[in-house]
C-alpha cells in the first residue's frame, strides 16, 4: 500500500503479508454486495446502520469484545481513490468501529453491546490487513460468500456474479468453477439481474420503491424459468449470457412484472406474491391466458386472475373433483367422526340436494348441447 497505508506498522514483507493498520483509514466497502441490495450511493455512517440492523454485526462484535480481534482474519484492503476500502470484512471492521466509538453505538442504536475496556479499546487502534486488488482476490470472495460458509442473499450473489463477468471478462463456467456453483445457478442468477438492471436502466422500475422491506430476488431468477413469465417478457435464454436478456419491445411488460413481483409504491401497487409458493406458480398460469393477463391488469388480484384463465371449464372440474373427494375423505370416517349430531345430518340433506340440483343441470346442459348441434346440421 501506498499513502495512507505508509503509516501502518508492518508484520513481514511482500503483498501478501499481514499489514497492521489503524481503524481510522478504513474505509467501509459501498460496493459490497451486501450493501448494494440495499441502495446505492449510501454515507458511511449509512453503510454502517445496514450492517448493524441487516447483517447481524452484533454476533461479530461480542466476539471481538471477548476474544480480540483474531489476527489469522485479516481484512483485505484495497486502496482507491486514495482510500482504503476493506473490499473483504466489512462486518468485522464494523464491529471494530463500534466497539471502540460509544457516541457511534448510540447513533447507529447498538446499545446492546457491551461497553469495552481502555485497555481492549487502545488494542484495536489497529487490525491486521492483507494490501490487494479487489479484482485479485474474486474467487476467494466468491467462494466464501456465495456458495460457501458465509452465504449472501441471491441478489448479493448475483450483482458479484455479474460484476466479475461484466468488469473481469471472467467466462460463467471459469465463475462456476471457481465458486463451486453449478453453471445453471451461476447463469440463472446473472440473467436476473441483468434484466432487472435493464428494468431499472430504462426506468420502467425502481426497486427501491418495492412495498416489501426485503427484496425477494429470487422470485425473478425463479419466475423467469416458468412458460409463462418467459412468454410475457420474451426473456432469452440463460445460453449464451446476454447483458441485455429482455427485448426492447418487452421492456414495459417486464417492468409490469417487476410490480406484480414486488409492488410498487409509487403506483400504490401492492406485491401480488406474499410467498413464492404457491403465488409464483399461479403468477405464472395466469400470464398463460389473455383473459389471465387482462385480470391481472385490471388488478382483479391473484387468485381471480388464475380463475379467470383457467377458465369456467377448467373450474368446473375440479370443484366437481374436490366434492367427490371431500365426500369420499367424508365417508372413511363417518362411523368414527359421526355420533347422530342433527346439524351434519342436515348438512348431508343440503348436500344431496345441491346434488340432484347439479345433475339435473348437466343433464340439461347436454339435452341443449344435442340440440344446438342438430339444429346447426340441418341448417
Amino acid at each position: 500500500m501506498t499513502t495512507r497505508a505508509a503509516q501502518a506498522e508492518t508484520n513481514g514483507s511482500g503483498p501478501n503479508s499481514t499489514k497492521y493498520v489503524q481503524v481510522d483509514l478504513l474505509h467501509l466497502d459501498p460496493k459490497n454486495p451486501r450493501i448494494c441490495q440495499i441502495g446505492e450511493n449510501l454515507s458511511e455512517r449509512e453503510i454502517l446502520r445496514v450492517l448493524w440492523h441487516e447483517f447481524s454485526v452484533e454476533e461479530v462484535a461480542l466476539s471481538i469484545a471477548e476474544n480480540g480481534f483474531f489476527p489469522h482474519e485479516p481484512l483485505f484492503v484495497a486502496e482507491e481513490n486514495e482510500e482504503l476500502i476493506v473490499v473483504e470484512g466489512n462486518r468485522r471492521l464494523a464491529a471494530v468501529l463500534l466497539l471502540r466509538d460509544s457516541q457511534l453505538r448510540e447513533e447507529i442504536q447498538a446499545t446492546s453491546l457491551p461497553s469495552i475496556s481502555a485497555e481492549q479499546v487502545d488494542a484495536l487502534e489497529e487490525v491486521p490487513t492483507i494490501e490487494c486488488r479487489r479484482d485479485d482476490i474474486w474467487q476467494y470472495i466468491g467462494f466464501k460468500h456465495v456458495n460457501g460458509p458465509q452465504v449472501w442473499t441471491s441478489y448479493a450473489k448475483a450483482e458479484y456474479i455479474a460484476w466479475v463477468r461484466n468488469d473481469l471478462r471472467t467466462d460463467l463456467n471459469d465463475i462456476a468453477r471457481t465458486i463451486g456453483d453449478t453453471h445453471s445457478t451461476v447463469a440463472r442468477l446473472y440473467r436476473a439481474y441483468m434484466a432487472l438492471k435493464q428494468a431499472e436502466d430504462s426506468g420502467v422500475y425502481d426497486r427501491e420503491q418495492r412495498t416489501k422491506r426485503h427484496f425477494s430476488f429470487s422470485h425473478l431468477y425463479t419466475g423467469l424459468d416458468y412458460q409463462g413469465i418467459r412468454k410475457f417478457t420474451g426473456v432469452a435464454d440463460i445460453d449464451p449470457p446476454k447483458v441485455k436478456p429482455i427485448p426492447a419491445k418487452k421492456m414495459n411488460q417486464f417492468g409490469e412484472l417487476c410490480v406484480w413481483l414486488w409492488g410498487d409504491k409509487e403506483r400504490e401497487q401492492k406485491s401480488l406474491i406474499q410467498s413464492q409458493n404457491p403465488h409464483l406458480r399461479q403468477l405464472d398460469e395466469a400470464l398463460q391466458s389473455d383473459d389471465g393477463l387482462a385480470a391481472l391488469r385490471a388488478g382483479y388480484g391473484l387468485a381471480r386472475s388464475v380463475n379467470v384463465a383457467r377458465g369456467d371449464t377448467a373450474l368446473f372440474r375440479e370443484a366437481l373433483l374436490n366434492a367427490k373427494q371431500s365426500l369420499k375423505d367424508a365417508r372413511a370416517v363417518v362411523v368414527t367422526g359421526f355420533t347422530g349430531e342433527p346439524d351434519l345430518q342436515r348438512e348431508m340433506d343440503e348436500i344431496m340436494s345441491l346434488a340432484d340440483a347439479l345433475y339435473e343441470d348437466m343433464s340439461q346442459a347436454n339435452i341443449e348441447r344435442r340440440q344446438k348441434r342438430r339444429q346447426d346440421r340441418e341448417q
